[in-house]
């Protein structure tokens, strides 16, 4: 299949399937895409051996398309451009403390929390699974994903404060997480004697500084051009041309392109940037152009995540292994985020349940699907995705359905006690 056919193939089950959830599911558009592409490869698979075109050929379709390399290179930096766009940066800022230290702090403790527990229960399972791919496993897990969290958080009725913090944290935890799991994903390949913890230091600040100061920079080059001129369709080119470019730019340079593309759209999407920059009429366009590049990115994305099943491994053990992960990775990121939490509660006035609704309210989604898919043969490969499926279809699923109703259940405790909602 040439690209152009495997495009048509997804943008018209992302349409079909997004069709049926607004018409029957209703639910939101995140889940109801990956939950129908889930149930059509089940249906697939089961109907492989009476069609056995029909399974071959969604195979095909799917081992043809590089996940990782359409999200990480593709689809994230789109994304996460228009997620920071529309993300209050004043209330984000009065949460930069407990953000910083949930997006830095958090991600690695939790790494080396879910490493330990699931070395264990690999253990116990009869999964002989060396440490070092135990940490693998927990680095690509960890961070919260940003594409997840924005496609479901905010239709999910949960307080503005808490909101942010849970949206704020994964616009940047997964720029961190990823340098973490490069970090971890380079001793285990060349071994411990050929990384030092100054490369390591040099990695992180390369990665994360550099892709702050380009994302700051990207976006004063925003502001720049499109206050010089007035013309809504070459200043809502400049934003996709400031997005693709700068994205490319942080490849080549090797820094961080997530961060410095949450960090462009913090700014282009500033109040400040808008009323300076920006007539009324380019302001709603940029705003729509950027609502639909989300909504298209978004479902075709979760319309592939679903899509993966036909190809993982569904041998007994490995879905015995995933399900242990889900609690293990809810624990370890209750406990990652537990003394940040209380570092802030007072200062901040965070609510009681802070600590809960963000362990709950932390999906996963295809940034950990495509980080497992880019291990080797050697590193457990078949057995982590496996792992890491299961866990990323639980948290969409099941966390993204009931997050709303767990904040709403807080929510009139907090009344029923008299104290402030988070």
């Amino acid at each position: 299949m040439d690209i152009l056919n495997i495009a048509t193939t997804l943008i018209v089950l992302a349409a079909f399937f997004g069709y049926l959830n607004a018409r029957f599911l209703k639910f939101p558009d995140a889940i109801g895409l990956m939950l129908i592409a889930i149930l059509f490869s089940a249906a697939t698979i089961m109907a492989g051996s009476i069609f056995p075109d029909i399974l071959e050929f969604e195979k095909e379709l799917v081992t043809q398309i590089d996940f990782k390399e359409i999200l990480l290179d593709g689809f994230l930096s789109i994304i996460l451009f228009a997620g920071a766009l529309h993300t209050d940066l004043n209330l984000l800022r009065t949460m930069r403390g407990p953000i910083l230290m949930f997006a830095t702090l958090g991600v690695l403790l939790s790494t080396f929390l879910v490493a330990g527990m699931m070395f264990v229960g690999f253990q116990g399972l009869g999964l002989d699974v060396p440490f070092i791919h135990c940490l693998l496993f927990g680095a690509l897990i960890s961070p919260t994903d940003p594409i997840a969290v924005l496609g479901i958080l905010k239709n999910a009725g949960i307080s503005k404060a808490l909101e942010i913090k849970i949206v704020g944290e994964s616009l940047f935890n997964d720029g961190i997480g990823v340098v973490i799991f490069l970090t971890i994903f380079s001793i285990a390949f060349l071994g411990n004697g050929e990384i030092s913890s100054v490369d390591i230091a040099l990695l992180f600040f390369k990665e994360v500084g550099g892709g702050i100061l380009l994302g700051f920079g990207l976006g004063y080059l925003a502001y720049f051009l499109m206050k010089s001129i007035d013309s809504y369709q070459v200043e809502v080119l400049i934003t996709l041309a400031i997005v693709l470019g700068g994205y490319w730019l942080a490849r080549y340079l090797h820094f961080s392109g997530p961060l410095a593309m949450v960090v462009a759209g913090l700014m282009i999407g500033h109040e400040r940037f808008r009323s300076s920059g920006m007539s009324n009429i380019t302001e709603t366009y940029v705003d729509k152009f950027w609502e639909l590049l989300d909504l298209s990115f978004n479902a075709i994305l979760f319309v592939l995540i679903g899509l993966e099943l036909t190809i993982i491994s569904l041998d007994g053990e490995y879905l015995l292994a995933g399900l242990l992960a889900i609690p293990v990775v809810l624990l370890a990121r209750y406990m990652a985020l537990f003394f940040p939490i209380r570092l802030f509660k007072r200062r901040l006035g965070l609510a009681p349940q802070t600590g809960i609704m963000m362990t709950w309210g932390g999906l996963r989604g295809g940034i950990s699907i495509a980080l497992a898919l880019s291990l080797t043969a050697s590193m457990s490969r078949e057995l982590l995705i496996t792992v890491c499926y299961i866990v990323v279809v639980f948290s969409i699923i099941v966390q993204g359905l009931s997050v709303g109703g767990l904040a709403r259940k807080y929510r009139k405790r907090l009344e029923a006690a008299g104290q402030p909602a988070d």
